[in-house]
């Protein structure tokens, strides 16, 4: 998330949106024409289709001709996202990307230059493999640029912006997105952390005293904001502390939310994940689009 102490060359780099024909990426076309308009930020919109000459085996003719219509309806997949993105943000200046490649390394590279990479949950067309869980996982654990998969039928119109909040410095750089994301919107943020200690005895739960641990977790969430608070003295924010686990706490956060902000890991012994449980959880789950902040892209 872009902030006016930044150099002007980030806030400069485009929101970036991946495009397939799919109703998908037509909402998340519009969600980033918004957040455009929000940032002040160039928009572009990029679909990929993958085609070499081999592709199609046979005369040169019949594979220039399958080309042809490859390109064909990627261009008019583009040309619904730009007629979209009018819709929201009339006037928006808007570039725009028909790209002959496989989507993630497309949109990988996109990123690099990127404020902000915006997808759909579901794909269709040049960008088939767009489903959450797939490519939009991929993109969200590898990408330059914070990953915002776009979830709900209103898209994140209104509520609050949530964010995860865990014990390991991995959340900060998501911390300071929800923060500003709530800023240039004038919305409230909720921090939630949530945790969960399992013990499979029966008795020895019953037994056991968690008032040391749950007010130890209070102070994981207080220590972890202290600092963004003092920077964004008009953001109101409630924090939420939650016995219960994080990725169903935070998906029952997003049925009220407009968006849900996560870290791309979380505690140390979930790095080996190509993306954090919680976080693919969420991306898969959640009713409210969702913003993957990885600790190097935030």
């Amino acid at each position: 998330m872009t902030t006016s102490s930044e150099p002007r060359e980030a806030i400069d780099r485009p929101v970036v949106v991946g495009v397939d024909g799919s109703d998908s990426a037509l909402r998340a076309a519009r969600w980033a024409a918004a957040e455009a308009q929000r940032r002040d930020a160039p928009l572009r919109l990029v679909t990929a289709y993958p085609w070499t000459r081999e592709t199609v085996v046979g005369a040169p003719g019949l594979g220039e001709e399958f080309h042809g219509g490859l390109q064909l309806r990627a261009e008019h997949h583009m040309a619904a996202a730009a007629a979209a993105v009018e819709d929201v943000a009339p006037g928006r200046p808007l570039d725009r990307a028909v790209v002959i490649g496989y989507p993630i390394g497309v949109l990988t590279e996109e990123a690099r230059q990127a404020q902000l990479l915006v997808l759909g949950s579901r794909g269709l067309g040049g960008l088939s493999g767009l489903l959450a869980g797939s490519v939009a996982v991929a993109l969200a654990a590898k990408a330059a640029a914070p990953v915002v998969v776009v979830r709900g039928a209103q898209a994140g119109a209104s509520g609050p912006v949530v964010v995860g909040v865990d014990d390991s410095a991995n959340s900060d750089a998501a911390i300071g997105f929800a923060f500003e994301a709530a800023a240039v919107r004038g919305a409230p943020l909720v921090a939630v952390h949530a945790w969960l200690e399992h013990v499979t005895d029966a008795e020895a739960a019953a037994m056991t005293d968690w008032a040391p641990l749950a007010a130890y977790q209070q102070t994981v969430v207080a220590n972890r904001i202290a600092g963004w608070t003092e920077k964004y003295p008009d953001v109101p924010v409630t924090a939420v502390v939650e016995h219960d686990a994080p990725a169903r706490t935070l998906v029952e956060r997003s049925t009220a939310a407009q968006l849900v902000v996560v870290g791309s890991r979380g505690r140390a012994n979930l790095t080996g994940l190509l993306l954090g449980s919680v976080s693919h959880a969420v991306v898969q789950r959640a009713h409210c689009p969702v913003a993957v902040v990885r600790p190097e892209s935030g």
